[in-house]
C-alpha cells in the first residue's frame, strides 16, 4: 500500500499541501520570507504523532467500553542546534478528564498505541527519544 501527497508552491514561502483530499497551507513567518499563513512542516510531524496515537487510544478505549471522558495529547519537542535541525527529544502528555476513568484501561490503550499500533511513533522514535506520560484528572499515573 502506498500513500500519496501533493505540495504546490503558492508564492513566497507558502505551499498548498493535499493529503487524503484535504488541503493544508504550510508557511513560515516573515523572518524567513513567509506570511505565517499556516503551520511549519516539523510541527506538523508532532501533530501527526499526536493524531496517530490519539486515534489509536480513542479506538482502543471504545473497544474496552470506556466512555464519558475528555482527552487531549500535548506534545513539546526539543531541537538540535546543528543542521539539519531535528527533534532529539519529544515529550507526549496523554491527558484524560472525567469521573471513574479506569486507569488500567487508559494505561493499556496508550501503551498499545505507542508500542504497537502508531506508525508515526514507530518512525519518529528511530530518530528521537519519545517520552510519554499519562494524566488522569491532572494526576500523573504510572504505566
Amino acid at each position: 500500500m502506498s500513500t500519496k501527497t501533493t505540495l504546490e508552491w503558492t508564492g513566497g514561502m507558502s505551499f498548498d499541501g493535499v493529503a487524503n483530499g484535504h488541503h493544508i497551507t504550510l508557511d513560515t513567518d516573515s523572518k524567513w520570507g513567509g506570511q505565517d499563513q499556516g503551520p511549519r512542516p516539523k510541527p506538523l510531524l508532532l501533530l501527526a504523532l499526536s493524531g496517530c496515537s490519539g486515534m489509536d487510544t480513542v479506538s482502543l478505549l471504545e473497544k474496552m467500553r470506556v466512555q464519558n471522558y475528555k482527552f487531549k495529547v500535548d506534545i513539546e519537542a526539543d531541537s538540535t542546534s546543528d543542521h539539519p535541525i531535528t527533534y532529539h527529544t519529544i515529550r507526549m502528555d496523554f491527558r484524560f478528564w472525567g469521573e471513574d476513568i479506569p486507569q488500567d484501561k487508559v494505561v493499556k490503550a496508550v501503551t498499545m498505541s505507542i508500542e504497537r499500533y502508531c506508525g508515526a511513533h514507530a518512525m519518529l522514535s528511530r530518530s528521537a527519544n519519545i517520552i510519554s506520560r499519562i494524566f488522569i484528572n491532572d494526576e500523573e499515573v504510572t504505566k
